[in-house]
């Protein structure tokens, strides 16, 4: 990962960033991972928010009991958080890279939750370094939920920006999308360095690393691409979004829906020392 290039976008995006959960899309992305989460939280104890940007899910998380420390790369979205959050919300916010979480000692955490670093890092050694500082940061048995990109998502992405789709033409741009999973971008400014998955090579990477896998899940559902119809929904017919919705939970990890997912959700708990398989 170029850390710069990542700081430089979420920069210039601040604003968006911010608003990104308020749009349809981001609003159905939100109330489907808090509702896959919320069973499994269990008792508020301490909570990090990794790579949270403006906080919204740790004002979610506060709002549950959690004590919170919300940390991120990118500066601009932290000094947003600390002008816009209710006092008290986190008690604690820090710049910092999700490849080294030396500031927390070991088994620090009841509950990480990492919803967006994992998708910039484009180098594998750099997933290996991320994945063990969560592993370590981590208490035995707590919950640990990270967002992923499958790669598929690049490619629509690419085709429906017409200044960015001519970098389809180069066949080994291509061929690097959809065989190595790695986007980066050469329309300045513009979203990059990302990463995207294979659904079925998630859990075992994170199993690799002392997790147990609680769920994999899209975030979108079976409703990718068509956000706006749903929320209108939710101001027209407020039963029939509410029915829906309860099925867009219990089927969230349908393997049909992984692939071309928008946004993946991984879930699992820290493993205790000396863990074995049954």
């Amino acid at each position: 990962m170029d850390p710069s290039a990542v700081r430089a976008y979420y920069a210039a995006r601040s604003e968006h960033e911010r608003d990104r959960l308020l749009t349809a899309e981001g609003l159905l992305e939100r109330v489907l991972t808090t509702r896959l989460l919320e069973a499994h939280l269990g008792t508020p104890g301490r909570a990090l928010d990794l790579g949270g940007g403006t906080g919204p899910y740790s004002v979610w998380l506060a709002e549950l009991g959690w004590d919170v420390s919300l940390a991120d790369l990118s500066p601009e979205l932290l000094a947003i958080a600390e002008s816009s959050l209710p006092a008290g919300t986190v008690q604690e916010v820090v710049e910092i890279d999700a490849r080294d979480l030396s500031r927390w000692a070991d088994d620090t955490f009841d509950a990480v939750l990492s919803l967006g670093p994992m998708y910039h890092l484009t180098e594998a050694s750099d997933r290996v370094r991320a994945a063990h500082e969560l592993a370590r940061v981590t208490r035995p048995g707590g919950l640990v939920a990270v967002a992923l990109m499958p790669r598929y998502v690049s490619v629509r992405r690419l085709l429906s920006l017409p200044d960015e789709r001519w970098q389809l033409a180069d066949p080994a741009f291509l061929d690097r999308l959809l065989d190595d999973g790695v986007f980066e971008n050469a329309v300045p400014g513009r979203f990059t360095h990302a990463f995207g998955v294979r659904p079925a090579e998630v859990a075992p990477f994170f199993e690799s690393h002392g997790f147990s896998t609680v769920t994999l899940a899209s975030t979108h559902g079976f409703l990718t691409g068509v956000e706006d119809g749903f929320e209108a929904l939710r101001t027209e017919h407020p039963g029939a979004y509410g029915r829906l919705l309860d099925r867009l939970v219990v089927t969230a990890a349908d393997p049909g829906l992984l692939g071309t997912a928008g946004h993946l959700l991984w879930v699992g708990r820290r493993r205790a020392p000396g863990w074995t398989a049954s």
